[in-house]
């Protein structure tokens, strides 16, 4: 059975993740228009999520650190607590307006609406720059943490790195290079690869992420490893030569990117959550441009156990 959604399943929020905790609920988080806060929703279905109360969780700082572009937060439940991981820049002088970073909340509480946040302070990284997007996975017992960073020596706007973690909001050992943009797909308007998630399916992890500037070019790519491999090293991952899923001038999405992944009410199929525009032409800088929405479709998957993601639907 391929599952339908009535799309978009929440207009204007861009960068959506949902996770499905063990409570039956499904949390709903995403970069809201104004870039000024943290939201938060749950309901028992993705599609009722549609009309969920959103609760505000946190708020950005007044000035400083923390106060400005609170980008693509993330929900994950952790050894028995609530954490989200969030990037944010400073004040609006546009000195430090994009020194964005990543940052993490932790929520010991069991519904993590209900109660105060407390911040636990910046994802410290080898080299200081901009970097954003943090993700993280477990695999056979050891937590890693994924993320996009600026890097110094090509001038790439964001590769893709990967290390251990000691704790939620801590890594350690060295961070390794996962990818760059470096196709042609990946670096139109901008050379990026970012927004990383995680899949752990038939023997092998996927990681997905997003390329190019955030308009109409916008569009994901795709890492593999073998479940038994070396995260850490560089070769164990495959990168895809094309996009594996990108506009539509078919179904009239544009820009489709930053994904997460989850799974269906039963648990037995994957869903792809992501934003897209419905719409090519954009005014201005397409950050500023608040109709990214979110959306939702399954994940069908090969013969060959690699996940076809078709077209934005």
């Amino acid at each position: 059975m391929n599952r339908q959604f009535r799309n978009p399943i929440i207009e204007q929020r861009a960068d959506p993740w949902i996770y499905k905790h063990t409570d039956g609920y499904y949390y709903f988080t995403a970069s809201v228009p104004a870039y000024d806060c943290i939201e938060l929703r749950r309901a028992r279905t993705i599609q009722e999520l549609s009309t969920a109360e959103p609760v505000v969780i946190w708020c950005k700082h007044e000035k400083g650190t923390m106060s400005g572009h609170i980008w693509a937060p993330e929900i994950h439940y952790i050894d028995g607590k609530w954490y989200i991981y969030f990037a944010a820049g400073g004040s609006d002088e546009y000195e430090t307006a994009w020194e964005i970073r990543m940052y993490v909340l932790e929520n010991d509480a069991a519904n993590p609406l209900e109660t105060t946040w407390v911040e636990k302070g910046q994802i410290r990284t080898e080299f200081d720059s901009f970097s954003l997007d943090a993700t993280t996975f477990e695999h056979r017992g050891v937590r890693y943490l994924v993320w996009a960073q600026y890097d110094l020596e090509t001038a790439a706007s964001s590769n893709l790195y990967i290390a251990e973690m000691s704790d939620p909001w801590t890594i350690r050992g060295e961070q390794v290079l996962l990818a760059k943009p470096e196709y042609a797909w990946e670096i139109i308007g901008h050379r990026v690869n970012e927004g990383p998630a995680v899949l752990k399916k038939n023997g092998r992890i996927f990681i997905s992420y997003s390329a190019s500037a955030t308009d109409s070019n916008y569009c994901m790519g795709l890492l593999t490893a073998l479940e038994t491999s070396d995260l850490l090293d560089p070769q164990s991952w495959t990168k895809s030569p094309e996009p594996v899923f990108q506009t539509s001038e078919e179904t009239g999405q544009y820009g489709p990117g930053h994904n997460c992944f989850t799974v269906s009410e039963d648990g037995s199929a994957d869903i792809l959550i992501y934003h897209a525009r419905s719409y090519k032409q954009i005014e201005g800088e397409p950050l500023n441009d608040p109709n990214r929405h979110a959306r939702a479709q399954q994940v069908n998957w090969n013969e060959d156990g690699t996940p076809n993601f078709g077209i934005p639907e």
